[in-house]
């Protein structure tokens, strides 16, 4: 199992062999170096973090100063634990998009669009009361009622109602890969991924 951080650059399409065309999301994956290794006799787990993304010394507090220096590499922005990577790997090693073939079928995690405050129709695909029944004339976009009579008396939990939406982690999986450019370390995926373009994702080879 080979494993990457990534950014997402945007989405594009391309047309393959046959012809056809097919929409793809480009991703600048690593090059990650192995920042710290975790053993089941010191941590209780095994796992591997890696680094994505310099940044400049003056940004770096000093205990992650000597955790870079521990491992003998840059300053990185973004860290990320992966578990189940068979490929033993020691502190200082570096992953690229090398490590990735053409085929290679990905999960890929990270963050969804932040929508903010949104109300059911939105956020749970409502269809509203309408402008022609329950007299609503000025407010058609509302949840209606939300609660029972005399019994229960009260709002179950979990309640589909306006909130918060979006900024959550996603999971998509069984993603393709189209095409590998080493030389900019990017990959070209087939679909789309989490998140808005500059969205830190976490890349699994499956």
């Amino acid at each position: 199992m080979s494993v990457l951080l990534g950014r997402k650059i945007g989405m594009t399409s391309i047309f393959n062999e046959n012809g056809d065309y097919v929409p793809c999301t480009v991703i600048e994956a690593g090059p990650c170096p192995v920042v710290q290794v975790r053993t089941k006799e010191v941590d209780g787990y095994e796992a591997i973090q890696l680094g994505f993304g310099n940044i400049p010394e003056r940004k770096v507090n000093k205990p992650l100063a000597g955790h870079f220096a521990k491992a003998k590499v840059d300053f990185k922005r973004h860290l990320r634990e992966f578990r189940g990577v068979k490929k033993q790997l020691r502190l200082g090693d570096e992953i690229t998009v090398a490590d990735f073939a053409e085929g290679d079928e990905l999960k890929v995690s990270g963050d969804s669009k932040g929508r903010g405050f949104q109300g059911v129709v939105k956020r749970h695909h409502f269809g509203g009361v309408g402008m022609t029944t329950h007299g609503q004339s000025d407010r058609p976009r509302a949840p209606g009622s939300i609660g029972s009579s005399s019994y229960p008396s009260r709002v179950f939990k979990g309640m589909r109602m306006a909130g918060r939406m979006g900024g959550t982690r996603i999971t998509v999986r069984n993603l393709k890969v189209l095409r590998v450019i080493p030389e900019s370390n990017l990959l070209i995926v087939k679909g789309s991924i989490p998140g808005a373009p500059n969205t830190i994702v976490e890349i699994v080879k499956l």
